[in-house]
């Protein structure tokens, strides 16, 4: 019987598995799972290779037990001598903290974002690793009105390729692409997360739960979907002891409508016309007000859920379902407050919350108002 797709065997039963930059809340999270399953002896249920050895490379030494830390600058092309002796490395390029974003500007962290994944590449395959896991997110799919629900792993990269992080990705994912060319001896494998949740983790996608209204538009029908960054590091060790590629999705099982989301949260929405919603988040981040570009808007108003078919036919499960991960979501952005994404000092965060909603539901009264009345906009 052939194999599920994606499979692609490794040629040893045993692997020296790297985390390159395994500082951050999701990098951790990949060190904690893959050790648990070096120490059970492999990952999952259905063969594999076995995890051998788990060596965490970044300036810092790790905090995680049970792994080996070696020195070493995602950013700088010495990063190759960290890389002696491991068969598969795992690069995490999506950034889960948003206030470092933020504080970077767009040109710094796009130089940076591509800066470092070159390196990691081209120190891979100088280093004779075997297998690079990239992760990035399942944002570059983009999100619109006309994607299936579920997307497949091999579905159309279609985000907007602009100034914001997602821009940043797909640039990442294109890199990818030329990469899988010019080093033909080492494989890579990108591995597409839906919205990441977890001890530490500031995306657009918390501070979305931090504003005091969630908003909607008329016509929209998004459904939410997450992913715990422990059942992302979960799903990292099947692909590396399975060798699973090209690339594949990882999320919580099914998703949740909007409706369920204002049940469990017990926020309301601020519903307001398409047009209206995108001009005015076009006008605020032109002005400096909204940190991330109006096209980000679209992850919190389309479908962009994923399907995880191809690790779950390799034993993988997800231990959180959507649910229990917005309540982590919600348990880890306790106390704080952002509006349009920014977060709003503790001793504003009250009156300057509060205004923003008022206003946004006072301009949709009035539009109402004016529209029943044959008034203009």
């Amino acid at each position: 019987m052939s194999s599920p797709r994606g499979a692609v065997r490794s040629r040893r039963s045993a692997i020296n598995v790297a985390v390159v930059g395994a500082s951050g809340p999701v990098g951790r999270a990949v060190l904690r799972e893959l050790v648990g399953a070096a120490a059970r002896g492999g990952a999952g249920e259905r063969g594999g290779a076995r995890i051998a050895a788990v060596v965490a490379v970044d300036a810092e030494p790790s905090e995680v037990g049970g792994t080996e830390w070696r020195h070493g600058d995602p950013a700088d092309p010495s990063l190759a001598s960290a890389l002696h002796d491991v068969d598969t490395a795992v690069y995490v390029a999506v950034r889960t903290d948003l206030a470092g974003e933020l504080a970077e500007g767009r040109q710094l962290r796009r130089e940076r974002s591509l800066r470092r994944a070159q390196t990691v590449i081209t120190a891979a395959a100088a280093a004779g690793v075997g297998h690079l896991v990239v992760v990035t997110s399942a944002k570059v799919f983009g999100a619109h009105p006309d994607n299936p629900v579920p997307l497949d792993d091999d579905a159309e990269l279609r985000a907007v390729a602009d100034g914001g992080s997602v821009g940043d990705l797909m640039d990442v994912e294109q890199l990818v692409a030329v990469a899988r060319e010019v080093h033909p001896g080492l494989r890579i494998t990108v591995l597409r997360p839906a919205a990441l949740v977890g001890d530490g983790v500031d995306t657009v996608i918390t501070r979305h739960f931090e504003a005091p209204r969630l908003l909607t538009v008329k016509g929209a029908d998004p459904v939410w979907q997450f992913c715990h960054v422990d059942d992302l590091g979960s799903a990292v060790a099947v692909v590396v002891s399975h060798g699973l590629g090209p690339a594949l999705t990882v999320a919580s099982d099914g998703w949740l409508t909007q409706d369920e989301v204002e049940r469990l949260t017990g926020m309301r929405r601020v519903e307001l016309s398409l047009a209206v919603a995108q001009g005015t988040a076009d006008r605020l981040h032109r002005v400096g007000v909204l940190p991330t570009p109006a096209s980000d808007l679209a992850f919190v108003l389309h479908p962009w859920a994923v399907s995880s078919g191809t690790l779950r036919a390799h034993g993988w499960e997800p231990a959180y379902d959507n649910a229990t991960c917005l309540g982590v979501l919600l348990d880890g952005i306790r106390g704080s407050h952002a509006v349009a994404a920014r977060r709003l000092d503790r001793k504003d965060a009250a009156l300057g919350a509060a205004s923003a909603a008022v206003a946004m539901v006072g301009t949709a009264a009035i539009m109402r108002r004016r529209r029943r009345r044959g008034g203009g906009a």
